[in-house]
């Protein structure tokens, strides 16, 4: 866990607590105890963990020799963007190499972690968000952040600025981390690394120059829809976590800072305006405050595109409503710009693709103008009209 630890907030709003809702926070936010303790070993010792995978390396020295890095695929939007359904598309391919949820707690040595738990398939749940999303212990996920906030102290310090850019340098991850994306190649048997991660978004920089052949996916979402599903996740994490702690635990473990009782904005160098974001959530303000958050992450994307050409042209951005209206387009377009091959069953998964039908977003007049007014210049930089 990041040492910018903040206190828990005030959930400000709850979920009904009755019937269907309560069975499915019951079954999504409620922990294991074993997992629980597994994954306390991990985040309270990180420097023996680090050292645990420098001794699996060395272990798997002459497998590893072999294995190439090639053009690590990216998905970095912010939550609700989109990304998951992008990640399970691109999981699907061949090639394709992912961390997957049986994978936590013991990330730092996947291959040896990998022997201990069972091969047998599971039976698919709905995920802790309630989108209708099924997953496995073999599905993909985000898992990549466990490492970021072990070697960046500060990754989740709303109060400073998150960005890693060209100038950064970190030996030591660096090292670590092409170790441990080989290692699962390996594990996987795929060419090509593909991560989601919601706060890669402020890393692209970095991490293409970490690996110059890299491709990124961004994905957007009309700010009206984006910000409804946001405010979704938020109570429902909210009334999880308030309900079962160790839940909460779980997510500033494994690095989700997205939502919750521990909810903590990415600061791309605006401190000013993240404290304004953060008082707005207080105030009762949160749809202003969400709307003034979209804009400007997504405003500061535009603008490190426009200024890195190279970083442009290794970039693709995917509106989630073109994605909703045209998958098999999309997808085919997203697999050209990452440089796969064809596959058929990338090329089946458009059929899973369809418009959300779980919730409607029901914003009053004064609402949807502080949207309006927050996000109209920044939406259409991406093609989206008032």
């Amino acid at each position: 866990m990041s040492t910018a630890t903040q206190a828990p907030q005030t959930p400000t709003n709850s979920l009904p607590t009755s019937g269907g809702k309560t069975d499915f926070i019951d079954a999504s936010f409620n922990v294991p105890w074993g997992v629980h303790v597994l994954s306390g070993l991990v985040s309270r010792f990180p420097r023996l963990w680090k050292s645990l995978a420098k001794l699996e390396s060395l272990a798997l020295r002459e497998q590893l020799e072999g294995v190439s890095i090639d053009r690590p695929i990216y998905i970095a939007g912010i939550a609700r963007s989109g990304s998951t359904i992008l990640l399970e598309a691109l999981a699907a391919h061949s090639v394709a190499a992912t961390h997957q949820y049986r994978d936590f707690p013991m990330l730092f040595t996947p291959y040896w972690w990998s022997q201990t738990h069972s091969k047998q398939p599971s039976l698919p749940v709905e995920r802790a968000h309630g989108d209708g999303l099924m997953v496995t212990p073999e599905s993909p996920e985000a898992m990549e952040e466990v490492f970021w906030q072990a070697y960046f102290t500060h990754a989740h310090d709303p109060h400073q600025c998150q960005v890693l850019d060209r100038s950064t340098s970190h030996p030591a991850f660096e090292q670590f981390y092409r170790d441990h994306l080989r290692k699962l190649l390996h594990l996987r048997g795929g060419s090509r690394y593909v991560s989601k991660g919601n706060y890669n978004f402020s890393r692209m920089a970095y991490l293409h120059t970490l690996f110059p052949d890299a491709r990124f996916v961004v994905p957007i979402r009309r700010p009206e829809a984006h910000i409804a599903s946001l405010m979704k996740q938020q109570r429902l994490f909210e009334a999880g976590e308030t309900k079962y702690p160790r839940a909460l635990a779980q997510m500033q473990r494994i690095g989700h800072y997205e939502f919750g009782l521990d909810r903590r904005p990415i600061n791309v160098g605006n401190t000013d305006l993240i404290r304004e974001v953060e008082q707005l959530w207080k105030s009762g303000e949160a749809v202003r405050g969400w709307a003034r958050y979209w804009s400007h992450l997504y405003g500061w994307m535009a603008d490190q595109l426009d200024s890195d050409p190279l970083l442009r042209h290794a970039a693709q951005i995917i509106r989630y409503e073109d994605l909703c209206a045209a998958p098999a387009a999309v997808l085919n377009r997203m697999r050209t710009h990452c440089q796969l091959g064809d596959d058929a069953k990338f090329a089946a998964f458009a059929g899973q693709i369809h418009a959300p039908d779980y919730y409607c977003s029901k914003f009053t007049d004064a609402e949807q103008q502080a949207i309006t007014e927050e996000t109209a210049a920044t939406a259409a930089r991406y093609g989206y009209e008032s």
